[in-house]
């Protein structure tokens, strides 16, 4: 705050439920910049955007979005957009709310999520779309992005790399967590199966869910004991659930649903080993939480992964079978190896650079 001003603030995003990467580091964003006095609405554009009585504002559709845009900038709320490089969808959402608050006299702050290498992004993988990166890039006052990697590619599009801050998305507030005592047949998983490997995911192309499975289908014949245990929002896993069943691992996987921050670590801590299977998800914050709480981590190969972590080649299902295996087999020896990773209060620190802006 500024003397005795409010800082306002718009944040246009994903917000849980369910339970997402940048929709939980807007979560904690929220409860902080509250606690410090300042006004912090969600404008959620995520799945769960039509549910009321929730901490955020509700989405119905286009118009909708137009008219909440407009009239939280006319109340003198900063736009903070969050977006990637993978959603056309997104884009046009962006630029709109970018239209909105110039006509309104103010520019936006934007974080852009994710690793260097994305769908529609750098210029080399969409390069017609130069034009309107061009704009999405220049209009905001600062753009904050998770690493120096991203950052050189953004600048890349002749955009000043002096506004554009890298942030590492995974803070010190995501390790507060109450473990919580597990029911049911997941209790009885996590006492009985030899290993429990865990792994969150989408049911999207990106997170290379059929892979885990025909993965799991072979491991499960090298250990018959061992449980996959899925977490995330189950929305499209019908295909996956009847491979499953096809491949008779009915009894050795479990979905998990969305979870909440508390049960998620209590699972994480819980298991044998976390896996990650998608390439395009930077240093990705479940891993980080993984690796503080001392669980082995096996991850797809995507150049960003943190020190501690045993990759496999995306792809190859061999690989991951053979990544797998040695962590099981030295289960002990990869944790003692396990360092805890360098986890500072970036949310703080990207509260200081919206408030920058917004007195700017």
């Amino acid at each position: 705050m500024k003397g005795n001003k409010v800082v306002k603030v718009l944040h246009i995003t994903s917000y849980p439920p369910p339970r997402s990467g940048w929709g939980i580091r807007v979560y904690f964003l929220k409860q902080e910049m509250e606690r410090q006095g300042d006004i912090c609405e969600v404008l959620n554009t995520g799945k769960g955007r039509k549910l009321k009585g929730r901490d955020f504002i509700p989405l119905y559709n286009g118009f909708d979005y137009v008219w909440k845009v407009f009239k939280y900038r006319l109340k003198g709320y900063l736009i903070h957009i969050h977006l990637n490089g993978d959603s056309p969808k997104k884009f046009i959402m962006t630029i709109i709310a970018q239209i909105i608050s110039l006509l309104t006299f103010r520019r936006t702050v934007i974080t852009f999520h994710a690793g260097p290498i994305q769908r529609y992004f750098p210029q080399f993988k969409a390069p017609y779309l130069t034009p309107m990166y061009k704009f999405i890039f220049t209009e905001p006052k600062y753009i904050i992005c998770n690493n120096e990697a991203v950052k050189e590619k953004i600048a890349g599009y002749g955009i000043n790399p002096d506004k554009i801050v890298p942030i590492q998305s995974f803070s010190k507030q995501y390790l507060q967590f109450h473990e919580v005592s597990l029911e049911g047949e997941v209790k009885t998983i996590f006492e009985t199966g030899h290993p429990v490997i865990v792994s969150y995911v989408y049911f999207r192309p990106e997170f290379f869910v059929e892979d885990l499975i025909r993965f799991f289908k072979r491991f499960v014949e090298l250990y018959p004991r061992a449980y996959l245990v899925i977490i995330g929002h189950e929305s499209g896993s019908e295909p996956i659930k009847q491979l499953i069943d096809e491949l008779g691992l009915s009894e050795r996987v479990y979905f998990a649903g969305d979870l909440d921050h508390d049960t998620f670590l209590t699972y994480i801590k819980r298991a044998t080993l976390f896996l990650r299977t998608p390439v395009k998800d930077g240093v990705c914050s479940s891993v980080l939480e993984a690796l503080a709480l001392k669980t082995p981590v096996v991850a797809s190969e995507n150049g960003s992964r943190p020190e501690g972590v045993i990759t496999y080649e995306n792809g190859n299902i061999d690989d991951m079978v053979k990544k797998v295996q040695y962590v099981v087999e030295n289960l002990e020896s990869v944790r003692k190896q396990l360092k805890e990773p360098d986890i500072p209060d970036t949310v703080n620190e990207e509260i200081q650079l919206i408030r920058k802006a917004y007195w700017e």
